[in-house]
């Protein structure tokens, strides 16, 4: 469990800079704003380095084609209608890797390919909550990803709701025995997630029986979002699940009024041994440079509810298409574009783990990399690392000049992804795929992530932004960091 535990927690800390700028209002992540210490003032940029006339007429190109094409969102329909949702070491997972394989070898890519992985097979089985007392109520659930079960008998126990952290350890004389239930609304999913992913182990330190976690969304249908949670080494493993907005708030109300509510918490959860998984790659060999990569990707696994549309089939489509549109248009770049569908990110980053492990020799080649993993929206531009170069920042800046028609022209100032994070981490300058993420969080990980979400035209929006920027940095006469690199 150790590598798992510091697997979910690397990606969480690499990936929540990029959450953060989705929410339409952002707070602070861990606490109030330190009145005496003003956000420094950015580095200035240099001038670009590069020149982006040659690449306006294949960017209209792009654009129209991708406005008119219907490829991506009919194979996004086939994939979440016909295969579903998609968890890690799942049939419906080898299903769809077996599919999209297939359909790319169709597509005519120079190169298409599995590389096995490893993955963690944990299975969700049965569940369900009743409150008891005062009053018989069936309560809404979905347990967290990792989670262990309960006995057969299940869970029966007080709760005792607390608000943030902070309460819990006020309380942790009254936590022995209990329920735990983490009442957190929700500010930004940076600040908020901490319940799900560190919740559990908080309350066991102190004697908890099981945790309940208030959905991590600021809107609530009765409908549960499930996530990963992480284990402590040191502390007991407890049943955990989220409950709604609805069904928590309901408990608040019945402990703020001095009733004693009394839960009964059934789980089958359990791990069944490793399976084979893959991540799938196919390739668009570059025309001058083909041992120089631009990578652009999505994870191909879901949660085990709804159909994974937003997340993350979309986000796999978009990659997928915007390298499918460029063959189809004769748009051969110089260098390599490499399209990876990333296998188990939802709960156990071993897909980016086992990339680097394969491609560490050629690390130094990867010019640039892209995670799209925010759902389909109208896309704004990329967020690109913090750690990124100021040349790179500035160049990649220009480029984005070239969708200031469809408004996908931003640059935020920090991006990436969790499954892209293990090579970010050795250099590879990464980015993020921005879009509207104002509603993103209203299903995101529930039943309700489902195709009708989807918005074909911004689908193919997100596609000709992804084909336009993958075509460009991956053409350009110089690395997109101005680098030389012998691609000079």
């Amino acid at each position: 469990m150790r590598s798992l535990f510091h697997i979910a927690l690397v990606s969480f800390f690499i990936y929540i800079p990029w959450l953060n700028f989705q929410d339409p209002t952002p707070v602070q992540q861990f606490g109030p704003p330190a009145q005496a210490s003003p956000s420094p003032t950015p580095a200035p940029l240099p001038p670009p380095s590069i020149k982006i006339d040659d690449y306006r007429t294949a960017a209209g190109r792009i654009i129209g084609a991708a406005l008119t094409n219907k490829t991506a969102y009919e194979r996004l329909s086939y994939l979440t209608d016909y295969i579903g949702n998609r968890l890690s070491g799942s049939a419906s997972q080898a299903r769809a890797i077996e599919w999209a394989a297939s359909e790319m070898r169709k597509d005519g890519f120079d190169s298409v390919r599995t590389e096995k992985v490893m993955v963690p097979h944990w299975v969700r089985g049965s569940e369900s909550l009743e409150m008891i007392t005062p009053v018989e109520h069936n309560l809404v659930l979905l347990g967290l990803g990792n989670s262990v079960g309960t006995p057969k008998d299940g869970v029966t126990a007080e709760v005792l709701v607390v608000r943030s952290f902070d309460e819990l350890e006020m309380a942790r004389e009254r936590v022995r025995g209990k329920v735990v239930v983490y009442n957190a609304p929700f500010t930004n999913y940076g600040a908020t997630v901490r319940y799900r992913t560190a919740g559990p182990s908080r309350a066991a330190r102190y004697g908890a029986v099981a945790v309940l976690v208030r959905s991590i969304t600021p809107i609530s249908l009765q409908t549960p979002h499930t996530g990963a949670t992480v284990y402590e080494e040191d502390q007991p493993k407890i049943p955990a699940a989220a409950i709604t907005i609805e069904g928590t708030e309901l408990l608040q109300r019945m402990q703020d009024r001095g009733d004693h509510p009394t839960v009964r918490l059934k789980m089958d959860a359990q791990f069944l041994p490793d399976a084979e998984s893959a991540n799938l790659i196919a390739e668009l060999k570059g025309s001058e440079f083909p041992d120089e990569i631009v990578l652009i990707s999505g994870h191909f696994d879901s949660w085990d509810v709804g159909q994974g549309a937003n997340d993350d089939g979309g986000g796999c489509l978009i990659a997928w298409e915007a390298a499918r549109l460029l063959k189809e248009l004769g748009l051969r770049p110089r260098r390599t574009i490499r399209v990876v569908l990333w296998t188990n990110e939802e709960n156990g980053g071993r897909g980016g783990t086992a990339y680097l492990q394969a491609h560490r020799s050629e690390l130094a080649k990867h010019i640039f990399a892209v995670e799209s993993d925010s759902g389909v929206a109208k896309p704004q531009g990329f967020g690109l690392a913090a750690t990124a170069p100021l040349q790179g920042r500035s160049n990649l800046q220009e480029v984005l000049k070239l969708l200031s028609g469809i408004g996908a022209d931003r640059v935020a100032e920090n991006g990436g992804g969790s499954d892209i994070g293990p090579i970010m981490r050795e250099g590879v300058i990464g980015a993020s795929l921005d879009v509207d993420g104002s509603k993103y969080f209203n299903i995101h990980h529930t039943a309700a992530d489902t195709l009708d979400k989807i918005d074909p035209r911004e689908l193919a929006l997100c596609v000709a932004t992804m084909a336009v920027v993958a075509y460009t940095v991956a053409d350009l006469r110089e690395p997109l960091a101005g680098i030389t690199t012998g691609s000079k």
